[in-house]
């Protein structure tokens, strides 16, 4: 295989030696050019021989001098010089099978790409790893790969999964752990179908892995309104909630006992479900999986009350009114820090508004899931004061624009107010409200 150059980049070692716009490139000093991966391994020494192909197809080799670990600059029209991986599977709890109609094609796109894991920390299910990059993931030490196991037991993977090599492909994990390769592990739990005893039986398993397994969280299916035709699934109960913690806490604890390191980690919204108390710092270690939902309220909580404490300006230039739209399940925190803000600074008032999520049904209760639209109804003909706080997890990604299509100038237009994304994090979230 080869891929075609877009272009180089001046000033970079590639520019002046030949390499030029429609090569195809083939090989780096005698290693074969697929795709990202192959080209990020293979460019990292000092000298490089370089096969390309002309866009007439003559057959040439460009010698490169440079530092080590610098890049070629040699540009391609996309990031990883090919197709992203399309999911292969029909998960009964799948998110993206839960969305309405009509929103931009790319949303109903279902990724899993092991590439992507490594590059920017997404979940793989293995479902469509093939033996060639199985081994390109040992060989070039591609770690943590980062895994939707959802349930150890290959039986049921497969039955939620919908696909019939949803099983045999756990087989990979072993393999990853034999070679030094560390994972991070991923279960979207279901009610009745692969909690209580199953949930048992997949971290044991995980467990088995130890040392390569790093963390496990364990989040709560997302149901949206839009599940016609799909398979009859239930939300968890703050009872239900409760029993899942106590499953993992009891896990850590007798795995403490023997020496091993926390693994498992409830998600946030189990904690909030049941009315249990949220943990405190200690719980999460380095916060392993704070991009699955897992500690994002105690980290925040702790930041803010932190920088809070820190902060010498207590009071302002003048007064201040601010407004922040949540979703419901963030609502009670966002309410605790804004009262702590407003006793602590002088001339600082903050009202926060709870949004219920009309667009995807009132049981999606986090924050990242509000769409503009529901933001409008919510607020419209409110005195929102000097400026709305959004959370910038609502947004598409490096985007302006809800998943809704509404974008964050359209809803300051329309609420007459000015609109900042704030993201989930402490000392941010005080800069907005005082207005830095």
């Amino acid at each position: 295989m080869s891929v075609v150059v877009f272009g180089v980049a001046e000033n970079s070692p590639c520019a002046g030696k030949g390499v030029r716009a429609g090569d195809k490139l083939v090989a780096i000093n005698g290693n074969e050019i697929n795709d990202v991966l192959d080209y990020q391994f293979h460019i990292k020494e000092e000298k490089l021989v370089i096969e390309l192909h002309s866009a007439r197809g003559r057959r040439k080799k460009v010698k490169i001098k440079k530092s080590e670990n610098e890049d070629l600059g040699i540009l391609f029209e996309t990031y990883l010089m090919d197709k992203q991986r399309r999911c292969a599977n029909k998960c009964i709890f799948c998110f993206i099978d839960q969305l309405p109609s009509g929103l931009r094609d790319s949303l109903y796109f279902k990724d899993d790409d092991s590439r992507l894991s490594f590059l920017f920390g997404n979940y793989i299910t293995l479902t469509n790893l093939t033996r060639r990059e199985a081994d390109r993931i040992i060989k070039m030490r591609l770690s943590p790969v980062n895994v939707s196991v959802h349930t150890m037991d290959p039986c049921l993977r497969v039955k939620m999964m919908g696909n019939k090599t949803a099983g045999d492909c756990l087989s990979y994990l072993r393999e990853f752990a034999d070679s030094g390769i560390k994972i991070n592990a991923q279960i979207v739990l279901c009610p009745g179908i692969n909690d209580g005893a199953a949930l048992e039986y997949s971290l044991s398993q995980l467990l088995d892995l130890h040392p390569a397994t790093q963390s496990v969280a364990v989040v709560p299916v997302g149901l949206t309104k839009h599940r016609e035709g799909l398979h009859k699934l239930e939300g968890y109960t703050p009872k239900q909630a409760g029993e899942v913690i106590d499953i993992i806490d009891r896990f850590n604890n007798e795995n403490a006992a023997s020496g091993f390191p926390k693994m498992a980690f409830a998600a946030d919204e189990f904690f909030i479900k049941s009315g249990k108390d949220m943990p405190g710092m200690d719980y999460y270690g380095d916060f392993p999986q704070l991009e699955n939902g897992v500690g994002m309220w105690t980290l925040l909580k702790e930041e803010f009350l932190s920088e809070l404490e820190s902060f010498s300006g207590n009071v302002l230039g003048g007064s201040r009114e601010v407004t922040i739209a949540t979703g419901e399940a963030a609502y009670p925190l966002m309410l605790f820090l804004s009262e702590k803000a407003a006793q602590a600074i002088q001339g600082l008032h903050v009202k926060v508004v709870k949004v219920t999520n009309s667009f995807f049904g009132e049981d999606i209760t986090v924050s990242g899931l509000l769409t503009g639209g529901d933001i409008f109804c919510r607020l419209s003909n409110q005195s929102l004061g000097d400026e709305l706080l959004i959370p910038l997890s609502s947004l598409r990604h490096e985007e302006d624009i809800f998943l809704d299509g509404m974008t964050v100038a359209e809803l300051g237009e329309k609420l007459d107010v000015s609109v900042r994304a704030v993201a989930n994090s402490g000392s941010e979230l005080l800069l907005a409200l005082i207005g830095g």
